[in-house]
């Protein structure tokens, strides 16, 4: 029961260190690609710190929805990012929920976040609520897909378990299954996490925002909590991607070879975020009509590897 606790403590601190990282690295290197100086890599650190010194202004027509936000938020993220193997294969929280529990989660988390930007009666808010719960009708499903192929193969939905069965089928990556999950996985990654081209993080314009449409009535600490949410999720879904797909150097449980594992870790979030970059800095901000297209691929890629597991 202590060991357990120590380990749940130990992957919170290590998420909420990293998650900022991450997105420092993506910043940094999509302004490297794009010939700018760019922020640095320890940037989000100091924007954290920042909103946290900062007073709030909380409008008037909101109701405790506003306040209770980003603590739910937050909160989601971090519970759903510990049912998440990240330095080793035994989640601390595996026992208590799967894949439906971490779908859940998020959802709750997405919800609430929807009910926010409604609240102040705003109407970028309603906006960005709009679209973000249309964007979410059509993720969440492809993602679900895509997890349950490895779970057919792991005979289990436990992320534990699909997580102990790609260490020891590490070169079953290359199977048709897991190649087409993998790449439906990684659409519903740059969906979710609002990066190009489905949405862009860095604008303010009505026409294209859909996160910072609903954060926008939000300051100081309450914005942190959430921006530091959202890049939580970020790290549990590249995470969840990696070990999924690409277990190399993972350990089946907490032991001394979780430092070599957080090691591979690290490797692996910074090639992906190489993926990612890439993908950004090749397209531009897709029309809003056009995404549903995009993620009726990531759906067909999910559904089509789901039936491989039946057919090979």
């Amino acid at each position: 029961m202590i060991g357990a606790f120590i380990t749940a403590i130990v992957q919170l601190v290590l998420m909420l260190a990293i998650a900022p990282l991450v997105t420092g690295v993506i910043r940094t290197m999509k302004a490297r690609l794009q010939v700018r100086r760019g922020p640095g890599i320890l940037q989000p650190y100091q924007e954290l710190l920042k909103l946290f010194r900062k007073g709030m202004v909380i409008p008037d027509t909101a109701s405790w929805i506003f306040e209770a936000t980003p603590y739910v938020v937050f909160a989601t993220a971090a519970i759903a990012g510990l049912m998440v193997p990240m330095v080793a294969a035994e989640a601390p929280l595996g026992l208590f929920g799967g894949v439906l529990a971490l779908v859940y989660l998020l959802g709750l988390g997405r919800f609430f976040l929807a009910l926010g930007g409604l609240d102040t009666g705003s109407s970028f808010g309603g906006l960005g609520s709009s679209r973000e719960m249309t964007i979410a009708a059509l993720a969440e499903p492809a993602m679900m897909l895509a997890v349950f192929t490895v779970a057919i193969g792991a005979n289990s939905t436990s992320l534990t378990e699909m997580a102990r069965t790609s260490v020891g089928t590490t070169w079953h990556f290359l199977a048709p299954a897991q190649m087409l999950a993998c790449a439906a996985l990684f659409l519903v990654l740059i969906a979710e996490t609002g990066r190009i081209p489905v949405d862009n993080p860095a604008t303010h314009l009505e026409l294209t925002m859909i996160h910072e449409a609903m954060i926008l009535e939000y300051s100081g600490p309450y914005l942190g909590l959430i921006e530091w949410g959202a890049w939580i999720k970020q790290l549990l879904l590249m995470t969840l991607l990696i070990n999924c797909f690409l277990p190399v150097g993972l350990p089946s449980a907490w032991s001394l070879e979780v430092v070599p594992g957080l090691v591979f870790l690290l490797l692996k979030l910074l090639l992906l975020a190489c993926a990612i970059v890439g993908v950004e800095t090749a397209n531009a901000k897709m029309r809003l009509f056009r995404v549903p297209e995009l993620l009726a691929v990531a759906f067909t890629l999910a559904a089509l590897a789901l039936a491989s597991t039946f057919l090979f």
